[in-house]
């Protein structure tokens, strides 16, 4: 169990069967926290996959977070980097516990995790087992045991370990299990007893563990105890549940009690006869099932959940249980393999009908029933409907059958076949939800997870071309939705083609436009069996689910959805769950609704065929309407002067109703992928659409700082940029260009900054006072760095035009960057008094955000001019007030900061805590210039520290960070002086 996770080739360990532990190089680690080691343990346990933050924060805390939630979730994840891989230098990017998108990877080989080394146990000893390898099988299953060490998980707090605790105890149980089933196959009968009596005593519902213990008591020759355990079972069964025991322990009990000499037979213990009176045939009895695919892969936990469903049809009622899902995601595949399984707990038999409830023509019941009792040895079945009921559950009622109806089409078609007495189960299968049907057991059947969708697309197209090409066979299955149909499509046809690589066939199904078409061969076709579905839906539906696919987003909400459709949410909703309830659509949580990826290319798909376009406009009106709204509502409340640039076009929609800052917050994060997809669909599509696609990108200039988003908004502005220069619209080119210039900015691109400000400047008219302040101050803030004296005309100009236009917050923003600038000319006086100027301004403006930026502005100005401790004093407030309003990038800054405060204070060691989370905020988001900052004053502080090594690496990484980007810091770095730091000022006041 080794891994060579650091340069210095240190061996990790990792440990959840018991309490959390990690070795390196056998010597323990310190895990820190119980919260800090239950993030840890959520990443161990999903095992290389993601893990978004929002999962890890409801892990840990539930439905009650704490307000810094995410902040201590990252200072957790910094730690753990810490320890996990230490000594490696700042400027390497993290090896292991790696940042995704939202979220976080932690990268180990499967050996070395124990839970991984119990599974690979587990499949080798089943394997061995199947083989005939007994005494393997034995020792395997003994070696996974051995790898526990106590309650698993122990001490680690949140629902995530509480839930994944009991997981691991019933993966543990059943290791236990299987191994007695093992050892009484080799004749170990004595020697487990005791351990069956312990499991027994432990989990006294188990009744598998009771059948166990019962044989190997009778084959030790303690019958009369072997009795008991059944008698003492059932006791138990009657007074907790109110069930009698189980088809196989019953069993058991009567074998035992006829003397069976087979159950001395090691080789066949578990080959249980029906032994109940009666329940033979006077024909063969029918077996209609249809043949089990040779290939079948995944879904384990699910299969078992249904076994044992089923298994429970000895009860009180009928068993009936219900398969729901969206064509092509393998329900019929599903019911068939357990169906199989399940067969000799159903030895009178197996009944099977197609009700084909997607066709044109569905199965009708009446006629069905005339099948079903033709089968059941009745030639000359009733004329009457009611009468076909009757007999067909009178014949049922003394027998144990399995039928299986498969496609069913509604709750009325499946009523009638269901019989009237326990001992029978039922197995629907059907497109839509069958929720009216009383005590029916409803599961939804999901795509395949990626793991199981790459085993069914190795076992068709070959394992070898999958382990030969891995990127490129999870390509393909991603490509397919992973859904089993595609998936089974798809390799078929590379099976079909041996000259074609993966990758040949990845690149194929890339081209989402032809992805449909490439889905089929012979008589399977995706797109045929998704339109089976399409076919059900009235015309209402069926515009409904056209036009949701008309914005290329993972999910809508319900206000969305209304506003495309041009109804009101009640009636919205009725539609968008009817969609749900055909398998259409997904509502993965109340009032938000998405596509499976394939079912949204077939929307978009008969979108194009129907070709409505005057629909298709009013429905982008409509949502731009909406989103332009709400998120001017979004910046009234986190950003009082952020709408500053006047509208080109006054929204014509209400907005959402948005609950304060934190539910702004919340619906800037939540449809943050719904408005850029939004602005997309519509920047070029047609005239009507730009202008309000270029409102909603300049108000989400000034609410999305984050440079993650900057590549796919920097496409979108250059066609917005090409369509007003088409379309002569100098008003709306001119908010383009500024919104160009902002993100070029938020990039480190200055001079790019610099010259699309001055172009917006010169575009601007006399009509748009507000956003000629917002590109005045811009420009004169990106002028800051290198041309300060430049850059005052500027600033002052906007600040005056600010103040007359009443923008108090504004204008204080305006005045910490005039102190900026003239800190770069030496004006150290007058800086402070215009910084400390703009802090009073700010106070009076009541605009939080505002605050923030004077007192951040407020600290720069101090810490130049000689008063580090004062100037930490006003970071500390900036930070606070950032961390608040979760402004992420801006936290880092301001930690960055305030690491060269103490710095200069005589304070090296607190320095380098605040340097290094500032370091981690700006890795995170891929902000180059504060990555400088913390990574100058990181390495200052180790050198003061007495670690020139790290120390510095960490001032060249600075270095070379500042040169790319143009800034006075990398001269000041080079010589190790901080004296002068100063960044471009935030460009919070350009809204």
């Amino acid at each position: 169990m080794e891994l060579q996770a650091t340069p210095h080739n240190a061996v990790l360990r990792f440990q959840v069967l018991g309490p959390v532990q990690a070795w390196r190089d056998e010597q323990p680690l310190a895990l820190g926290s119980p919260q800090q080691q239950a993030v840890l343990t959520a990443l161990l346990l999903h095992r290389g996959r993601p893990v978004t933050t929002q999962e890890l924060v409801d892990g840990l805390w539930g439905d009650r977070p704490p307000p810094q939630a995410v902040a201590a979730l990252r200072t957790y994840v910094s730690r753990l980097r810490t320890i996990v891989e230490p000594g490696r230098e700042n400027r390497a990017p993290a090896e292991l516990l790696v940042s995704v998108r939202d979220g976080y990877l932690l990268r180990i080989p499967d050996e070395s995790l124990d839970l991984s080394v119990f599974h690979s146990f587990g499949s080798e000893a089943a394997q061995a087992r199947a083989n005939g390898s007994l005494e393997k099988a034995h020792a395997l299953l003994s070696s996974a045991i051995g790898l526990w060490h106590g309650q698993p998980l122990a001490g680690i707090p949140g629902p995530y370990a509480e839930a994944q605790r009991l997981s691991l105890l019933e993966h543990q149980v059943t290791a236990r299990e299987d191994r007695c089933a093992v050892a009484l196959e080799i004749g170990m009968h004595a020697e487990i007893i005791t351990e069956l009596h312990e499991l027994a005593a432990e989990h006294p519902l188990r009744e598998r563990l009771r059948e166990l213990l019962m044989l190997a008591l009778y084959r030790s020759g303690r019958q009369a105890e072997a009795l008991n355990v059944y008698t003492a079972t059932r006791k138990l069964l009657i007074d907790e549940l109110g069930v009698e025991p189980g088809t196989a322990l019953a069993a058991m009990h009567s074998r035992i009690l006829s003397a069976d000499p087979t159950l001395m037979n090691t080789e066949s213990e578990f080959q249980i006869p029906n032994a109940e009176p009666g329940a033979s045939l006077s024909l063969a009895p029918p077996a209609q099932l249809p043949a089990d695919v040779s290939d079948f892969s995944g879904r384990a936990d699910l299969v078992g959940e249904l076994r044992e469903i089923l298994r429970r049809a000895s009860g009180q009622a009928v068993v009936v249980t219900s398969l729901a899902g969206i064509g092509g995601v393998g329900k019929t595949t599903l019911a068939v393999h357990v169906a199989h399984s399940v067969r000799a707990e159903f030895p009178d038999g197996q009944l099977y009908v197609d009700l084909r409830g997607v066709s044109a023509t569905p199965a009708d019941p009446s006629v069905v029933l005339g099948d079903f009792l033709f089968a059941l040895g009745v030639t000359d079945a009733p004329e009457s409907f009611e009468q076909r009921v009757a007999l067909y559950r009178s014949l049922l009622a003394d027998r144990r059958m399995l039928i299986m109806l498969d496609n069913a089409r509604d709750v009325d078609q499946v009523t009638p076949l269901i019989p009237g007495v326990a001992g029978c189960a039922v197995l629907a299968t059907s497109r839509s939800r069958l929720a009216g049907l009383p005590g029916a057991s409803l599961f939804d059947v999901e795509e395949l997870t990626p793991a199981e969708a790459l085993q069914l697309f190795g076992a068709i197209a070959g394992a070898h071309r999958i382990e030969a090409e891995p990127e490129a066979a999870m390509a393909v299955v991603t490509s397919c939705g992973f859904l089993p149909l595609a998936v089974r499509i798809a390799a078929a046809r590379l099976a079909s083609r041996p000259r074609w690589t993966v990758a040949d066939l990845a690149r194929r199904l890339a081209d989402q436009r032809r992805r449909l078409d490439e889905l089929q061969l012979g008589n399977l076709a995706v797109e045929t069996t998704l339109g089976l579905g399409y076919g059900q839906l009235n015309p209402e539906e069926a515009r409904a689910f056209r036009l949701l696919a008309l914005v290329d987003c993972p999910d809508l909400p319900l206000s969305a959805v209304a506003a495309l459709l041009g109804t009101s949410q009640d009636q919205a909703e009725d539609l968008a769950e009817a969609l749900v309830e055909a398998n259409m659509l997904e509502c993965f949580t109340p009032g938000r609704y998405r596509y499976h990826d394939l079912l949204r290319l077939f929307a978009q798909k008969q979108r194009e065929k129907v070709a409505d376009l005057a629909d298709t406009q009013a429905a982008l009106l409509r949502l731009l309407a909406l989103l332009v709204s709400t998120v001017r509502s979004a910046s009234k409340l986190l950003e009082p002067d952020s709408q500053m640039i006047e509208p080109l076009q006054v929204p014509t929609h209400p907005g959402e109703l948005l609950g304060g800052e934190d539910g702004a917050r919340a619906w800037l994060r939540s449809e943050l992928a719904l408005m850029l997809s939004t602005i997309e669909q519509s920047i070029d599509r047609a005239p009507e659409l730009l202008r309000p696609a270029i409102d909603l990108l300049v108000n989400l200039n000034s609410l999305v700082e984050e440079p993650t988003q900057a590549t796919r908004i920097r496409r979108t502005l250059l066609v917005a940029d090409a369509a007003a220069t088409e379309g002569d619209d100098v008003e709306a080119l001119a908010r383009v260009r500024f919104s160009l210039a902002f993100i070029a900015y938020l990039t480190g691109e200055y001079q790019t900054a610099e010259q699309f400000f001055r172009d917006c400047l010169g575009l601007v008219g006399t009509q748009t006072p507000g956003l000629r302040v917002a590109a005045g101050s811009a420009l004169g803030t990106v002028l800051t760095a290198q041309q300060p004296a430049a850059a005052l005309p500027f600033l002052f100009e906007a600040r005056d035009l600010a103040t007359v236009l009443a923008r108090t917050g504004h204008a204080a923003r305006i005045q910490g960057n005039i102190a900026r600038a003239q800190l770069m000319l030496d004006q150290w006086d007058a800086a402070v008094a215009s910084a400390t100027a703009a802090v009073d301004m700010a106070r009076r403006s009541g605009n939080i955000r505002c605050l923030a930026d004077t007192l951040y502005q407020f600290g720069v100005v101090l810490r130049a001019t000689g008063s580090p401790a004062e100037a930490a004093t006003q970071l500390r407030e900036a930070h606070q007030l950032y961390q608040d309003q979760q402004q992420r990038l801006w936290e880092g800054l301001s930690l960055a900061r305030l690491a060269g405060c103490l710095l200069a204070d005589g304070q090296p060691a607190e320095a380098v805590t605040a340097a290094e989370e500032a370091l981690t905020i700006a890795q995170e988001m891929d902000a180059a210039y504060c990555q400088g900052l913390a990574g100058a004053a990181l390495g200052e502080a180790l050198l003061r520290l007495g670690e020139p090594g790290r120390g510095l690496a960490g001032l060249r990484q600075a270095q070379e960070i500042f040169t790319r980007l143009g800034v006075p810091e990398a001269q000041a770095v080079a010589g190790l002086i901080d004296e002068q730091h100063t960044e471009p000022p935030p460009l919070t006041a350009a809204p």
